[in-house]
């Protein structure tokens, strides 16, 4: 068993290869092999978002404060709110993040495909981000 205490693991920067804007990733969990699973606390401000990306094996979000977007290739982007949880499909092209005015906050987990559980593509464009909202 092995006990992450809050606080003891070091928040970071979100790199602007696959973020854009201000974001925070604090760690959750990495476990060590066997084990596929990686948990992440990501807060995005006002206008940050990922770039494109796909996971392996899907991904579970979480939204734990304020609000944000989701958008799937080819589909208009979602709203998502505190309390929602998004399951994102494996191999399903997609981004998330905050919306324009409010920042977001949710826990990622995905599983890891031979070390990695993320496979990052382009970013977002401004225009992309700027579409027109689905309400849900």
């Amino acid at each position: 068993m092995e006990i992450k205490r809050s606080g003891s693991q070091p928040s970071g920067k979100g790199p602007a290869s696959y973020f854009t804007g201000s974001v925070r990733i604090d760690p959750l969990i990495d476990p060590p092999e066997p084990a596929r699973v990686a948990m992440a606390q990501v807060t995005f401000e006002p206008g940050a978002r990922t770039a494109w990306h796909t996971h392996p094996f899907g991904q579970t979000l979480i939204v734990t404060a304020g609000s944000g977007w989701v958008q799937r290739e080819s589909e208009e982007k979602q709203e998502i709110r505190q309390g929602d949880v998004v399951y994102i499909f494996p191999g399903e092209k997609h981004w998330h993040g905050a919306t324009a005015i409010t920042a977001m906050t949710h826990i990622a987990i995905q599983e890891k495909l031979n070390g990695s559980p993320v496979d990052w593509m382009e970013q977002v464009t401004d225009e992309e981000y700027n579409n027109i909202i689905k309400q849900q």
